[in-house]
Parts: C-alpha cells; sequence; structure tokens
C-alpha cells in the first residue's frame, strides 16, 4: 500500500524541540518557536504549548494542522470532565484519553508526537505520546528533532528533588542547546510552569532574563 505524504506548505513542527519535566513542587513544559515546510522556516512564531487546564497543559510536534485540531478536541474533553465531575481531570486520565484517540484514528492518524504535563492530587506527572496512541510516564521527556540534545543536558541535571523554579532554569537550558545545534529548532522559547497555584506561562523578557543569568549565549 502506497503511502501518502500529509506533510504540506501550511507547515509542520516535526522537526522542533519540546520537553516536559517533573520537580517536586510542580511540572515545567517548554518548546521552541519554529515551524517548517521542508527548508522554509514557515513560521516564527508557532504556538507548541498549550494550556488544557488550570492543572493540565501539552506540548506539541507534528503536523500543524493535526496539532490544533488535537489541542481543540483535549481542551473540549478536559471542560466536559470538569463540568460532569465537578473536579479537574487528573495527568494520567488526560494521557488515557489522548491515547485513546490517537490510537482510534490508525485509517487515518495524527502526525503528531505529544507531551502532556500536570499536577494534580499525587502530585507531578508527565507523558510521552506517540501517534499510534502508546503513552509513557516519566520524570523527564522530550519530542521532536531537537530532542536528543535535550535529552543529553536532561540526563546531566535533572534532579529529582528539583524546585519548579531550578526546573524552569533547566528547561531553558535544555532548548537553548538544542536550538544551537538542530538546524529547525529556533525563533524564541516559550515556557510553562503548572503547579498548585495553576498553570503559568513566561514571558519574552522573563525567558532573557534566565538566559542572561545563566550566560547561554
Amino acid at each position: 500500500m502506497a503511502t501518502v505524504s500529509r506533510e504540506v506548505d501550511t507547515g509542520t513542527t516535526t522537526l522542533t524541540t519540546t520537553l516536559g519535566l517533573v520537580c517536586k513542587d510542580g511540572v515545567v513544559l517548554a518548546a521552541d518557536r519554529r515551524a517548517t515546510a521542508g527548508t522554509l522556516i514557515a513560521h516564527k512564531r508557532t504556538k507548541k504549548v498549550y494550556r488544557l487546564d488550570e492543572n493540565l497543559g501539552l506540548t506539541t510536534a507534528g503536523l500543524v494542522g493535526d496539532l490544533q485540531v488535537l489541542a481543540r478536541y483535549i481542551t473540549a474533553e478536559v471542560e466536559l470532565y470538569k463540568l460532569k465531575r465537578g473536579i479537574t481531570m487528573p495527568v494520567e486520565a488526560c494521557a488515557t484519553l489522548t491515547a485513546n484517540i490517537l490510537s482510534g484514528s490508525r485509517f487515518y492518524p495524527y502526525w503528531v508526537q505529544l507531551v502532556i504535563g500536570g499536577w494534580d492530587r499525587t502530585g507531578g506527572h508527565v507523558f510521552s505520546l506517540d501517534a499510534a496512541g502508546g503513552s509513557l510516564p516519566d520524570k523527564f521527556v522530550s519530542s521532536g528533532s531537537g530532542s536528543p540534545y535535550v535529552y543529553g543536558v536532561l540526563e546531566d541535571h535533572w534532579k529529582d528533588d528539583m524546585t519548579l523554579d531550578e526546573g524552569a532554569n533547566l528547561a531553558v537550558r535544555a532548548v537553548t542547546a538544542a536550538m544551537k545545534r538542530d538546524a529547525v529548532s529556533g525563533e524564541g522559547i516559550d515556557v510553562a510552569l503548572i503547579s498548585k497555584d495553576g498553570f503559568k506561562m513566561f514571558d519574552d523578557k522573563e525567558v532573557e532574563k534566565r538566559k542572561t543569568s545563566m550566560k547561554l549565549a
């Protein structure tokens, strides 16, 4: 059977860098902003870190159209869960729901690799999800073409008792390292923190401040 390519001119973020990591008091999600269409830089401020709820977030790598549809779909399901039960969706439940959506679409698969992270009554969690519906929990995960560089940094610097602030610095360091070596990652970094206090996105000034304090060129 012939394989039909779905990489179109609107761009793909398969060639990207995203990560999620667990800290003792929360979870950090981060990603670069570049989207490419072949050798063309299609977009310079592509959204790859999504808020699903106050306790849940998502990073995306893959075909842009698929990613946007899935982000809307999962956000709606998370909101329905909260309306029906009166509580926010646990992180594992969100990962399982998303995995079921992905595995149920094998005849017309979503070309994506996702990281779901968040905070619930059992603490912080991150899950890596593939296009076939596989869902794997870990202390830190990365997706996209820049992930080998991210893993090199995380393997060396991640600690079990790391605070959320330390985790944010590590995420900035890891994505910066990937952007230096991965030609299709770049255009800045989006960082989100998720804790018992909710979902918070860094602005550009905060990211640059942390890069300067760590002497990252």
